[in-house]
């Protein structure tokens, strides 16, 4: 049974809400210093503006909203929930008045787009956007990436319950730590000691590319945000094709990689045995599917390029869109030049994506594995005496039994994911889109990728800029704190 809310259910969401947006709103300051060293003076109203809204929306719900009832799980969905709506808003606030967007409707487009690390983009001029503006575009990606009520648990609540709650609602299912705080703590380390990993190596690379010592310096930092985070934010319009840099590409695909492993993958292989590498269940899977899909975008390519360049473009978006990153090095026609098999072939590694507990989206290599090693085992039963037991394992950290809960939590999240993709796919359809890239586009945004056919863009109907946020909503959250806080509003007229 579903117990109604009452005010103090409200009370309660609405303090959290406002804790983090308060949170959000000193992160606004990081672009704000930003403008101050650069002198742009426009961009640093913009942020101070932001700012300004942020922190006092943030410090008036904590006010005027106490809280007055224990916190629990469903508070802290509906919190999770909400809370990505409202940061992608407050977000878009000082893009849309860089005046590089047509409406505000473009600029949440973006900012959910880098929240939710996907990479779609509808920002005008790119090329010309300052460079405070940048550093927020990407780090909304940052932040998104880690999550902001990641960060937030030790101030919103230390009781591990409730922590738990909102480390589930925000997609993501394995701790790494017994306390939850822990796991919070952990994998913000993790991203930070890589950070300077991947801004040292950046920042060498666009050195010698001939970029100067702070044009090198921003770029390493955003590209590093937009690799490890597998957003897909770049700060030219051409992306990674702007640098013509095959060291660049080599480095940026190296981040991509580590932002779509487990990050209890990476407390293992730092802290305990770096042998798991190789006998992770995960990692296996994520091999196998690389190695099947590059075979098949080898073959849709011998018969349109002879070229190799031509190949390595290709196996490149492979990786970035399996890993949900969303980085090209393509230039002109783009994607335009896959044929039918190709763009399948990248339409499969964006719906799979990376690890559970990772920065990527998607079905996760997890459950697909899942899903086909049940396969598998339902082949072996028909195969052995009526009366015998089989159960199945897999080694993902230790070994793990495959039973039932997990089949069906794998079989459940990949009906959500499914169904999402055909569903935006059939909206671009009846808008007049192209099938194959209709669906391509719906698969980008539901498993925050960021790649694109060519559909999203400025002049694409309304209606489907709607429903792309929703679908990079969704697909941040993995649909069950959303499905959470609906039946928590529909509760409200159950009385």
């Amino acid at each position: 049974m579903i117990i109604s809310p009452d005010k103090k259910d409200f009370s309660v969401i609405l303090n959290m809400l406002g804790k983090l947006i308060l949170g959000l709103s000193f992160f606004m300051l990081i672009p704000l210093i930003v403008a101050l060293f650069k002198n742009e003076s426009s961009p640093f109203y913009d942020f101070l503006i932001g700012f300004s809204i942020s922190a006092f929306i943030g410090f008036g719900l904590t006010a005027f909203f106490p809280i007055k009832k224990e916190i629990g799980w469903v508070h802290a969905f509906f919190t999770v929930s909400i809370g990505w709506l409202a940061f992608s808003l407050l977000g878009a606030v000082p893009l849309y008045l860089s005046s590089h967007f047509r409406s505000f409707i473009d600029a949440w487009f973006e900012a959910m787009s880098g929240f939710a690390t996907t990479g779609l983009v509808l920002v005008q001029d790119l090329d010309h956007l300052s460079y405070a503006h940048n550093m927020w575009r990407h780090l909304t990606m940052f932040i998104g990436g880690q999550g902001i009520i990641l960060a937030s648990l030790s101030i919103l609540t230390r009781a591990r319950s409730v922590a738990l709650g909102f480390y589930v609602g925000e997609a993501r299912q394995e701790k790494i730590l017994p306390n939850v705080i822990g796991t919070a703590r952990f994998i913000w380390k993790v991203s930070f000691i890589y950070m300077i990993l991947g801004l040292i190596t950046f920042f060498i690379i666009l050195y010698r590319q001939g970029l100067k010592i702070d044009t090198s310096l921003f770029h390493s930092l955003w590209l590093f945000f937009a690799a490890f985070d597998t957003g897909g934010f770049a700060p030219q319009a051409q992306n990674i094709a702007f640098y013509h840099s095959f060291p660049l590409e080599i480095a940026t695909m190296i981040f991509m990689i580590f932002g779509a492993i487990n990050f209890n993958l990476h407390f293992w292989l730092w802290h305990k045995n770096k042998k798991e590498i190789f006998r992770n269940f995960e990692i296996r899977t994520f091999v196998f599917s690389i190695i099947f899909l590059t075979i098949f975008l080898y073959i849709s390519f011998k018969h349109n390029f002879s070229s190799l360049a031509a190949f390595r473009q290709g196996f490149y978006q492979l990786i970035s869109a399996h890993s949900g990153c969303g980085f090209s090095n393509l230039a002109d026609a783009g994607l335009n030049r896959f044929s039918s098999l190709g763009l399948i072939m990248v339409i499969f590694a964006m719906m799979i994506g990376g690890g559970v507990c990772s920065t990527t989206g998607g079905i996760k290599l997890m459950r697909l594995g899942i899903i086909f090693k049940t396969m598998f085992i339902e082949v072996k039963r028909w195969m052995m005496p009526f009366k015998a037991v089989y159960k199945d394992r897999l080694h993902h950290l230790q070994e793990l039994i495959l039973s039932d809960k997990r089949i069906k939590e794998a079989y459940v999240f990949f009906f959500f994911f499914i169904f999402t993709y055909i569903a935006g796919a059939i909206v671009g359809i009846v808008l007049g889109y192209p099938p194959l890239h209709s669906l391509f586009e719906s698969v980008s945004a539901t498993a925050n990728v960021g790649l694109s056919a060519g559909i999203t863009n400025v002049d694409m109907p309304l209606l489907l800029k709607l429903v792309y946020i929703f679908q990079m909503w969704a697909g941040r959250l993995e649909f069950i704190s959303i499905f959470v806080s609906l039946g928590f509003v529909i509760s409200l007229f159950r009385k």
